[in-house]
């Protein structure tokens, strides 16, 4: 099978694993909100910036440098295997002893025994990463859809189930827990790799050399983008960080999906022609253009139709959550956009310039927070839009140095498909807010003008965007 055609097809079962179990997980999370209270998702969105930073840590990137490597041996993987395990049970034993020093910050004494016992999945994690590793530099997406299903599946029943039997809090933790437990039992199944008992600190200094950097920069990434809960947590009450939690979780539905499977295919391919700048700049083109396509009226018209959107997925009491969901969706529009400019970074081998470019943009990042915080919470959510912006003109001035794509030309190709997309959505906005006390059906409301927004952008797409549409088309029907 042709580089091409084996990404396509990555592509699409990425595609379908990543979409397929997030909309299990949003169903899932429904019916867990529909169950438990505000406060309940905002005691664990407390915890959440420890627990994505030890997930930052554990998907080091040291697994980017096996995937990046053109040639590497099960003494690379072994080697990185016991490394990753070893610093599970290090972070592990480090949050639980400074379990009650955030519970006394957030003067909420059961987080104590929540981060000790949610603190298992660094460990459960740690021990499946070198499997997905492996899947991941082959390009066997079908695998994951095989375990990711099941596991959701069954770490989602489990939260279900504790959540009717009143476990409250308790079964937002159970899930998670029980799913990392499931996903890393099914990868050993799935995956005919074993662990050697052998360490090569000369390897290991190889991966490390390029992989620190990856990881010191997805510790600053996940520390900025969760400062936010810590704040609102902090300043505010769980209930209001609860509403901001769900807002994102929905916001994160497209955006993070969209992100994950192009990072998972777009590296190890880009990896492949790496040194072809041609290729790579066609590729990236391509798929700038083609996320925007979809990810712009997803977002904006979700926005538009925010409120009959929420009161029908998790009821009337989540509807605080409204305002603080339509900001992150204007938040979200270049988000993928960003990590693809990112990824040429990691291709290119320039995992420096990758810190180097996160500590500054968080560092401004962290600057526009001081200045809008005294403002409220929807001060601090504009400070996430402004920051999007200013990141993809840094980041996309390193893609013009590298494949000659600047900054200007990548605005040439997706400004006027946020344009046509959010002029739908203002049309779709502005309709139902008129019509909104003749149909009383959120359901009808959705359907109704979620379709009419679909068929006007379609159509602007056909009016303005022909050549475009036809090049993808001659793309996909080649491969």
């Amino acid at each position: 099978m042709s580089l091409r055609k084996k990404s396509i097809s990555s592509f699409f079962w990425a595609a379908l694993e990543q979409m397929g179990n997030q909309t299990i997980s949003l169903v899932v999370s429904i019916i867990l909100a529909r169950i438990l209270l505000p406060k309940d998702f905002g005691l664990i969105g407390m915890i959440l910036i420890f627990m994505a930073i030890g997930k930052a840590i554990i998907d080091s990137g040291l697994s980017q440098s096996l995937i990046r490597s053109k040639k590497v041996t099960n003494v690379d993987f072994s080697t990185v295997f016991f490394f990753n395990v070893s610093l599970s049970f290090i972070l592990y034993g480090a949050l639980f002893f400074l379990a009650p020093l955030v519970s006394q910050f957030y003067e909420e004494p059961i987080l104590t025994s929540i981060i000790r016992w949610y603190s298992l999945v660094f460990i459960l994690t740690a021990l499946g990463s070198i499997q997905q590793t492996r899947f991941i530099k082959t390009l066997r997406f079908k695998v994951f859809f095989k375990i990711a299903f099941p596991s959701i599946l069954l770490g989602g029943g489990i939260g279900v189930f504790m959540a009717l039997n009143d476990f409250g809090v308790w079964s937002l933790v159970a899930s998670a827990v029980s799913q990392a437990f499931f996903n890393t039992v099914f990868l050993w199944i799935f995956s005919n790799w074993r662990p050697r008992l052998v360490f090569s600190l000369a390897q290991f200094k190889k991966h490390f050399n390029y992989g620190y950097k990856l990881t010191m920069s997805s510790i600053i990434d996940v520390g900025y983008r969760n400062i936010y809960a810590v704040l609102i947590g902090k300043y505010y009450s769980a209930r209001e960080l609860g509403y901001y939690n769900r807002a994102d979780t929905l916001q994160q539905l497209p955006v993070a999906n969209i992100g994950a499977i192009l990072t998972k295919v777009t590296f190890p391919v880009f990896a492949k022609v790496q040194d072809d700048n041609v290729k790579l700049k066609y590729a990236i083109k391509l798929i700038i253009k083609s996320v925007t396509t979809v990810l712009a009226p997803l977002l904006l018209l979700a926005a538009a139709l925010g409120e009959p959107l929420f009161r029908f997925i998790l009821t009337e009491k989540w509807l605080p959550a409204v305002p603080y969901f339509q900001i992150l969706c204007w938040a979200g529009i270049l988000y993928p956009l960003n990590a693809n400019n990112l990824n040429l970074l990691k291709v290119k081998g320039r995992s420096d310039l990758f810190l180097r470019l996160e500590i500054i943009k968080k560092g401004l990042g962290l600057l526009l927070i001081f200045i809008a915080f005294p403002y409220g919470i929807k001060a601090l959510l504009y400070t996430m839009v402004v920051n999007s912006v200013i990141s993809f003109f840094i980041n996309s001035n390193f893609t013009k140095k590298f494949i000659n794509y600047s900054s200007f030309e990548q605005l040439g190709d997706i400004l006027p498909l946020i344009v046509q997309a959010a002029i739908v959505a203002f049309l779709v906005y502005v309709a139902d807010t008129n019509f909104q006390h003749y149909i009383n059906s959120d359901v009808l409301r959705i359907l109704l003008w979620g379709t009419a927004g679909t068929l006007m952008y379609v159509a602007t797409l056909q009016i303005f965007q022909k050549s475009f549409i036809k090049q993808a088309i001659s793309f996909f029907k080649n491969q």
